[in-house]
Parts: C-alpha cells; sequence; structure tokens
C-alpha cells in the first residue's frame, strides 16, 4: 500500500495545528496510530496534551522543544534550541521508520527551520524517509518553496480576523 501522503499546513493564520490534530482524531476512529513530535511548544500547559492522553493508544505526543524562541519568557540560550530541534529530529526519523504510525506530524517544524533550528535539506531527508503508506504531516509557518514541491497536499492558513488584534487574550481551549 503506497497510498500516503506528505501534507503541509503553513499560512499566517491560525489553525494549523488544530488541522493536523483533526486528522490525528479522525484517524483514530479508524483505529489508526498517530504520533505527533512538537519542534517547539515546551513547557507550558496547554490543552493538546490532555487531549492527547485521553486518546490513550491512538496518539502519541512528543514534547520536544524548548519552548517558543526568542519571545515570552524564553530564557534559554539558543544552543538549546538547536539540540532540542535537533533530538526532535532524531526522534522524528525513528516514528516515520518504525511501522508502527499510519500518520506522523512533525509540528512546527517549518518553524524551526524558519528559526535556522534545522534545515530545509534535514525536512527534506525526513520526506525522502518516509514509507510510501505513511501519511507525514507538517506545520508551521514559513514553509519553503522545496517543501511545499515535495508534498501532495498543501493548506495556507490566511488571517482574515484575530480576536488578538482588538486587545483579547488567548483564550484557553480556542488557542491553547
Amino acid at each position: 500500500m503506497g497510498d500516503g501522503l506528505v501534507i503541509v499546513y503553513t499560512g499566517g493564520g491560525k489553525g494549523k495545528t488544530t488541522a493536523a490534530l483533526g486528522m490525528a482524531l479522525r484517524a483514530a476512529g479508524y483505529g489508526h496510530k498517530t504520533c505527533m513530535v512538537q519542534f517547539i511548544k515546551g513547557s507550558w500547559h496547554y490543552g493538546e496534551r490532555d487531549s492527547a492522553a485521553m486518546l490513550g493508544e491512538s496518539l502519541e505526543l512528543i514534547v520536544a522543544g524548548k519552548g517558543f524562541v526568542g519571545i515570552m519568557d524564553d530564557s534559554s540560550p539558543r544552543k538549546e534550541h538547536v539540540e532540542a530541534a535537533r533530538g526532535a529530529l532524531r526522534i522524528s526519523r525513528e516514528k516515520i521508520t518504525s511501522d508502527k504510525y499510519e500518520t506522523v506530524i512533525l509540528d512546527e517544524i517549518n518553524y524551526a527551520v524558519d528559526l535556522g533550528l534545522i534545515t530545509t535539506e534535514d525536512v527534506l531527508g525526513l520526506i525522502g524517509e518516509r514509507p510510501p503508506r505513511l501519511n507525514l504531516v507538517l506545520t508551521g509557518n514559513h514553509a519553503r518553496p522545496e517543501i511545499v514541491e515535495a508534498a501532495d497536499l498543501v493548506t495556507e492558513m490566511k488571517e482574515v480576523k484575530h480576536p488578538y488584534r482588538s486587545g483579547r487574550r488567548a483564550a484557553r481551549g480556542v488557542d491553547f
């Protein structure tokens, strides 16, 4: 069976990780297993961590990042972010080639490339190692043209309106 897809969710609008999690939820309904490796998110509490646990063995969530790089309350040296991203690549390669999953999601991997934590070539290497039956989902803004070209399906989220622009804070269950 060689019917897996390489899917990219990118763009400046909200919903990239949410779209990937929607795929994981749909896959769980068919008894399929999904692994999500998060490249940027770190120790903060956010809803998908709890909901992943509720899905049991259907969704394995691995938080590999050190947190948001260079913003908010990030006090980690850049070197630690680079090391975490390299570790996330190793974990991703292991999960992609393990033959244990129908879908592997590399959450915010495009941001990791944009921030210079990993390279476009690193991501293309993962795509090249993907077994034909595996769905591989790459999320994050700033997807490089080479990654877009290598994908089978690309969706660009575009922000039309966001409550943050009018001074509203991020909402639990909506934004995190």
